[in-house]
């Protein structure tokens, strides 16, 4: 049996995977034993190591909890403005009038370019010298507009090639109707790009959450990442637990994100596919004209 996009491995195919997928899970399971023996060999496995995380609530309300709370502050800020203004963009850059799209196009290109940590360094710079935002507020402010700055602008490339990627019939259709291109791109072309550009802009967001880590690490912003030098300096010098615990609440964050997106683009897709009234048999014969 053969496939548009590839032919049906046979039998020979299907056993050479097999040999492949176990030697892989064995070559994965050789390394995490190795890490497992030189944690232990270090004696970063011992229980007292970890124990705080488990038994003291101290760790938790200290260090974790406020560095979450931040983190996920941050994260939130930048969601809700980077959002819209990558929507506005995209759009823009769809114009048919160029001196909108070819202005929208030179920010995008342009923030798009530049790495998300000079954007907070540069943004931290100048809220330091032009503006008179507090020294405890300007790193959240710094680390919300560098990412603002740069998701807004892969959030606007998103947009665009979602809706560059239907059909032209269907533009052409709203305009057949008498629709004008705005009416069209609000109540036709968005709508099912939607579901497309989904996937897309949720590892945009999950890509949010994560540099936000990047404040922490170069600028003084208090995040999760932060938490880890004071935390395993208070509970002796435990690096590998404490970047651990860190590194799994970014997982379950990301993941329930992720979670939640695979949903709403079910939800979605099902959506448009029962959209149309289902007539009955009863339904039908009432709506015969009478002769």
């Amino acid at each position: 049996m053969t496939s548009v996009l590839y032919d049906a491995p046979g039998p020979r195919a299907k056993w050479r995977n097999v040999l492949y997928s176990i030697l892989f899970l064995l070559a994965f399971a050789a390394v995490i034993w190795w890490v497992v023996v030189q944690l232990n060999d270090k004696n970063q496995l011992d229980w007292v190591k970890w124990k705080p995380f488990f038994t003291d609530s101290r760790p938790w309300q200290t260090y974790i909890w406020p560095g979450l709370e931040n983190t996920l502050k941050a994260a939130a800020f930048a969601m809700i403005i980077a959002l819209p203004l990558g929507a506005f963009f995209g759009i823009s850059r769809l114009s048919d009038h160029l001196g909108v799209r070819l202005p929208s196009g030179a920010v995008v290109e342009f923030f798009r370019a530049i790495p998300v940590l000079i954007l907070m360094i540069f943004a931290n710079a100048a809220y330091s010298e032009f503006t008179n935002v507090s020294s405890d507020d300007r790193p959240l402010y710094a680390v919300v507009t560098g990412l603002v700055l740069y998701n807004s602008s892969v959030l606007a490339e998103i947009v665009r090639a979602g809706v560059l990627a239907l059909p032209r019939g269907q533009a052409e259709a709203a305009y057949a109707i008498g629709l004008r291109k705005g009416q069209t791109m609000r109540s036709i072309l968005l709508p099912q790009s939607v579901t497309a550009m989904l996937p897309a802009i949720v590892s945009q967001l999950v890509v949010i959450v994560k540099d936000t880590a990047l404040g922490g690490a170069m600028l003084t912003f208090s995040d999760l990442l932060a938490a880890v030098r004071p935390m395993s300096a208070a509970y002796g010098a435990n690096t590998i637990a404490c970047f651990t615990i860190v590194a799994v609440i970014f997982v379950a964050i990301n993941f329930t994100l992720t979670t939640f997106a695979s949903w709403l683009e079910r939800r979605l897709r099902r959506a448009k596919k029962t959209t149309g009234a289902v007539l009955s048999a009863t339904d039908i014969e009432d709506a015969k004209p009478t002769l």
